[in-house]
């Protein structure tokens, strides 16, 4: 959950694919959605693979260890509760699991059950043209935002040089104002110009404005000095 609202969908790049992540998106009850540049060689695993067409023989990578999942699935449970409950994020969980020098149990069952997960998705990805759409404006979305923060970084070329954690907490904070400040102002200034387009009454239908973005930033000047002034 992140600000209030419930993530029904998580779209990432292929650097962010794994089977770790399927499987953990998947059991937290959220779908987990990459665009996977490779996605032909990418192999599909099934519960019997004895059973699959023998036209589709080449795309089958092996079969799922279904008994390994049983075996698990209480501790599984009992870790995506301590995932859900906040005690442990995500992240942390899949780390440890890494850390250890042969691989962990769990982590094996995480990596069959994300497995079933990724094949799903394979299936659904070739399928559905509207997941492809929502995918792809969704990470134009996180691509838009980072090239808002690039620009708000224009003294450095989008560098931080400074030496201390403390510095660079200031840093990356009061990038994260500037770009929540020019997000803010755009966010106004729409809500304006849309509420002025109905009373005209012009099409404002929440089809096209759910292609309407606050992260731009052509129209404004970044260059300059930001100055943070201290309180009295």
């Amino acid at each position: 959950t992140r600000a209030g609202q419930k993530i029904r969908e998580q779209y990432a790049d292929t650097g962010g694919f794994t089977d770790h992540v399927f499987a953990v998106t998947a059991l937290l009850g959220f779908q987990f959605i990459p665009r996977i540049r490779d996605l032909p060689s990418k192999r599909l695993y099934l519960f019997d693979p004895a059973a699959c067409p023998k036209e589709l023989k080449g795309l089958i990578g092996g079969k799922i260890r279904d008994r390994l999942i049983a075996a698990n699935w209480p501790d599984i449970l009992r870790s995506v509760a301590t995932m859900a409950s906040g005690a442990m994020p995500p992240s942390q969980l899949l780390r440890k699991f890494a850390s250890y020098p042969r691989q962990h149990e769990l982590a094996v069952t995480l990596r069959e059950i994300g497995r079933v997960e990724r094949t799903l998705f394979i299936i659904d990805w070739l399928l559905d043209a509207d997941m492809q759409r929502r995918a792809q404006i969704g990470l134009n979305k996180g691509e838009a935002h980072h090239a808002l923060k690039n620009a708000l970084r224009i003294g450095r070329q989008g560098e931080i040089r400074d030496r201390t954690s403390e510095g660079q907490h200031f840093r990356m904070a009061g990038l994260n104002l500037l770009a929540a400040i020019v997000i803010y102002w755009n966010t106004k200034h729409l809500g304006q110009a849309v509420a002025s387009r109905r009373r005209e009454g012009l099409d404002c239908s929440p089809n096209l404005l759910a292609h309407i973005s606050p992260l731009g930033w052509a129209h404004l000047l970044l260059t300059g000095e930001y100055r943070w002034p201290k309180k009295a």
